[in-house]
């Protein structure tokens, strides 16, 4: 019986039971394993560290996805354009193109990790890397913000944490850049971790938010295989009206746009922002908050 262990944090071990390896090598960037687990199914990690399941995808990607673009929505009337860096297995950009008429950009350094989730996570892209509203461009996240003469309405970071290629994509240069290309009235949303094992990473990121924006906080999600309990979904925009948009209002806009999720609903659009009062304290600086050194990759 062969088991992958998750080594991510220094006092806590995650153990999945592997009952196929369905593809393992090293990339060009990264070492990269693909395998099949009762529980989950398919899973996939990079450099030993669990990235996505088809068990519990949806929670992740669904959160990543609409909570920003039905924002934005509801402000602006419409999203032409969407920005993703990042999400080469597929499922971020599913979900967003299940909103009609827009266009979605999607930036991946890594075309290894494209070319192995079309054939082993097919539920994953679902067939989305071959939509025609979507641009698949392999490329450096970070240089694409800086030199791209396009606006986009949201702007997702769909990244590895800030270890090797993904560190950065936690920067405030690059949130700068994302600002950059953010359309006026628009939102620039990340992976920002686990706050009770992960807090310096989520910290830091707001304190970089706060700086270039009018506001900067998070919402949250629960993955159930990221250890920890809440995942924090990074939030930065100028727009103050955007997570305050009514619960009558995303559900029309939902179901205009005949959405079919597993976990969303317009409130949980809600109750996303809805922070235990530790991670209100720990994106605050409030004194006694000791966040865990711990870093995670998504």
């Amino acid at each position: 019986m062969e088991w992958f262990q998750e080594t991510l944090h220094p006092a806590i071990r995650q153990t999945l039971k592997v009952d196929e390896v369905l593809h393992r090598e090293q990339t060009a960037l990264q070492d990269l394993i693909i395998f099949r687990n009762p529980t989950f199914g398919r899973v996939m990690a990079l450099d030993g560290i669990v990235q996505t399941t088809e068990g519990d995808e949806f929670i992740y990607h669904e959160m990543l996805a609409h909570v920003p673009i039905l924002a934005v929505k509801a402000a602006k009337g419409r999203v032409d354009k969407v920005l993703i860096v990042g999400g080469g297995d597929g499922g971020c950009i599913r979900e967003v193109l299940k909103h009609p008429k827009l266009v979605c950009t999607m930036v991946e350094i890594d075309p290894g990790v494209i070319e192995l989730s079309r054939k082993h996570l097919p539920n994953h892209h679902a067939g989305a890397f071959d939509n025609p509203r979507a641009k698949i461009v392999i490329a450096d996240g970070a240089k694409f913000v800086k030199e791209t003469p396009e606006r986009y309405d949201v702007i997702i970071i769909d990244s590895t944490d800030p270890v090797g290629p993904g560190a950065v994509l936690f920067t405030e240069e690059f949130y700068a850049d994302c600002k950059r290309c953010l359309a006026p009235g628009g939102v620039l949303v990340t992976q920002n971790g686990v706050p009770y094992l992960q807090g310096p990473e989520l910290q830091s990121s707001v304190r970089a938010f706060r700086k270039l924006f009018k506001e900067g906080g998070c919402y949250l999600a629960v993955v159930p295989t990221y250890n920890g309990g809440f995942m924090a979904l990074g939030w930065a925009t100028d727009n103050l009206k955007l997570r305050k948009t009514p619960v009558a209002t995303i559900a029309r806009l939902a179901k205009a746009a005949k959405l079919k999720t597993r976990y969303f609903t317009p409130e949980m659009f809600t109750g996303g922002f809805c922070l235990p009062q530790f991670i209100r304290a720990l994106i605050d600086g409030i004194p006694g908050q000791k966040p865990s050194a711990a870093k995670r990759k998504r």
